[in-house]
């Protein structure tokens, strides 16, 4: 069992449902887990890969809004 960090402290993960999702474009993944307790969201964590980029990152930043 896996300990997760919530808005209502630590919790062991078998108590929460766990929802994954992923967005995608031409810029970038985004993929993300959520923990939600009793229908509400507790914890969420986003991995982010750009899929391309300059030397100073000003145009990808850009693009990006």
């Amino acid at each position: 069992m896996a300990t997760v960090t919530t808005t209502k402290g630590e919790m062991d993960d078998s108590l929460l449902e766990k929802r994954e999702g992923v967005d995608e474009n031409d810029n970038e993944r985004a993929e993300w887990v959520e923990y939600w307790l009793d229908g509400e969201l507790v914890h969420r964590s986003v991995h982010m890969t750009l899929k391309k980029y300059s030397l100073t990152g000003e145009a990808i930043a850009a693009q990006l809004g």
